[in-house]
C-alpha cells in the first residue's frame, strides 16, 4: 500500500521569529491495555533521524500551516500515526544540535487512533511505544521531558475529575 502523505522537504516556507526557527511536535499517546493503574497512557516515541537517541516527533512550523496542522503534519511524515491534536502544552527553547541557533518549541498531545503501516520516514526511523518513566529515561531532551510531564499532569487532573 502507497502511503497518502508526502513529506514536505526544504525550508523555504520555515516560520522564524527573532532569530528563533520555531518547531512543532507531539506526543502521541495511548491508553495502556489491561494497564496496571487505570487510564495509564503510554507514549511513542521514535528514533533520531541522524545520531542516537529517542524523541517525539517534531519539525518545522510552516508559514501556510496552523500549528496543530504542523505538529500532525510532522508526526505522521516521522512517526506514522494519526489521531487527534490536543491544546498546546506550552513553549519551550532549545539550542539547536546542528547550528548556533536557538528554537522555539511547541508540543502538543495527539490521542493516537490509527497506524499506519507505511509513512514518509518508515526507513529512517523506527518507532517504540513505551511507558511514560521508560520514555523519560530513553528521552535525552529536558523539553520533551518537560512536555511530558505537562501531559501526565493533565491526565491526572482529567482523570480525578
Amino acid at each position: 500500500m502507497m502511503c497518502l502523505v508526502s513529506p514536505r522537504t526544504g525550508r523555504h516556507l520555515q516560520r522564524y521569529e527573532k532569530g528563533c526557527r520555531q518547531v512543532v511536535g507531539c506526543i502521541p499517546y495511548r491508553y495502556k491495555v489491561n494497564g496496571t493503574k487505570e487510564n495509564e497512557i503510554e507514549v511513542l516515541l521514535i528514533s533520531a533521524q541522524k545520531g542516537s537517541g529517542m524523541q517525539f516527533p517534531k519539525g518545522g512550523w510552516e508559514s501556510d500551516e496552523s500549528m496543530e496542522q504542523a505538529a500532525l503534519r510532522e508526526t505522521i511524515e516521522e512517526a506514522g500515526v494519526i489521531g487527534s491534536v490536543e491544546s498546546n502544552l506550552g513553549k519551550w527553547y532549545y539550542k539547536s544540535k546542528r547550528q548556533p541557533t536557538m528554537h522555539e518549541g511547541y508540543m502538543f498531545p495527539l490521542l493516537v487512533s490509527k497506524e499506519l503501516d507505511n509513512w514518509p520516514e518508515m526507513n529512517l526511523r523506527k518507532r517504540k511505544w513505551l511507558t511514560v518513566d521508560e520514555a523519560k529515561e530513553i528521552c535525552p531532551y529536558a523539553w520533551m521531558k518537560e512536555a511530558l510531564d505537562e501531559l501526565v499532569s493533565r491526565q491526572t487532573t482529567t482523570n480525578s475529575i
